[in-house]
């Protein structure tokens, strides 16, 4: 069995979602749990999951914009101490 509930999250906008039994079961225990409504536990995990997107895309895109001092043409990769400008 699936149950709906509106999801309202501060200067938001309602929402309708459909969740199974087993997962509404969880969110209201966790809910209460945190002394907080379901409709703002789902708006929280929603929000730092979408922090912890950004964080990784924004990690990506600043290793992506690094220049590299090797490139990989079928060469063996540079040593440990290479890499970290380790004394041998």
């Amino acid at each position: 069995m699936q149950h709906e509930f509106r999801v309202n999250i501060s200067s938001m906008k309602n929402v309708t979602i459909t969740v199974e039994e087993s997962a509404l079961e969880w969110a209201r225990i966790e809910a209460a749990k945190r002394n907080s409504s379901v409709s703002r536990l789902v708006g929280e995990i929603l929000a730092e999951k979408m922090r912890q997107e950004d964080a990784y895309a924004q990690a990506m895109r600043g290793w992506l914009g690094k220049e590299r001092t090797w490139r990989s043409d079928g060469a063996a990769y540079p040593s440990r101490e290479q890499t970290y400008d380790r004394a041998l």
